[in-house]
């Protein structure tokens, strides 16, 4: 698998700090020039947008990093844990600058799974948000197909066996545990739900087992050309009824009561 990994590496990324601002604009360009991975990133933001809750409050971004949301969801706030060009504001997810019940929503691709203290960005979300504000995110999710996969053949850490949800921050984007959302959703429901009575599970959407993998993501080869996107999306649709088994990734709104 060390060997598969290396030979995949995207020429770009490979062997490089993940905490240098200068990877995450890396990144950004590659999300850019990479035309399958440049559509999955289209279709997460789409969905986010959908999901909103109506009104004119703010609408904050967590990890904006490479990203181009807010050319999907209009006046969004962009923020980063780092100073980046083209980021509103450097924040740290556990203390949000923001008045009580201001925000319309949060939203974030790929983040949660990197707050090593989740306890303390929910508590911080929860005070900010108006109510029936929102909190959408696209994260990793376990199953069975997903723990081959980001067990051996991704870069960041994945357990989901982990007793807690807190993990040590050995760098703001280099800390993770890919199976935070899961274990916080799924496997701790009723300990989440207990912990945070002010959030309701709205729902929670499993899908693409097999497209950010094709893709490479940020870090790994393109595994197939921008044009056999759709057909690898409308497989993935006949899947659907098996994304229990499949899925690597979960679109999750939590709504604040």
């Amino acid at each position: 698998m060390k060997l598969a990994r290396a030979l995949l590496a995207h020429p770009l990324t490979r062997g490089v700090d993940l905490d240098d601002p200068h990877t995450t604009l890396l990144r950004r360009r590659i999300i850019r020039q990479k035309r399958f991975l440049r559509k999955i990133y289209e279709e997460w933001y789409d969905q986010i947008a959908a999901t909103l809750p109506p009104g004119n409050a703010p609408v904050l971004e967590l990890g904006s990093g490479g990203g181009f949301l807010r050319e999907h969801v209009r006046g969004v706030i962009t923020s980063d844990v780092i100073c980046l060009p083209g980021v509103d504001m450097v924040l740290d997810g556990m203390t949000l600058p923001f008045e009580d019940h201001v925000l319309r929503a949060i939203v974030m691709v790929d983040v949660l799974h990197h707050l090593g203290e989740p306890r303390r960005f929910f508590a911080e979300a929860a005070r900010c948000l108006r109510q029936t504000g929102a909190i959408v995110m696209i994260e990793p999710w376990v199953t069975p197909w997903s723990r081959v996969i980001y067990g051996h053949l991704h870069h960041e850490p994945f357990a989901p066996d982990a007793i807690e949800w807190e993990f040590a921050a050995s760098g703001p984007l280099s800390a993770a545990n890919g199976a935070l959302p899961w274990i916080l959703f799924e496997r701790d429901r009723a300990t989440f739900m207990r912990e945070f009575p002010q959030f309701a599970i709205h729902d929670i959407q499993l899908g693409m087992p097999f497209r950010y993998l094709l893709s490479g993501g940020v870090s790994m080869r393109t595994l197939m050309p921008g044009w056999t996107f759709g057909i690898v999306r409308e497989t993935e649709r006949i899947l659907q009824p098996w994304m229990n088994k499949l899925a690597m990734f979960a679109r999750i709104k939590l709504v604040r009561r």
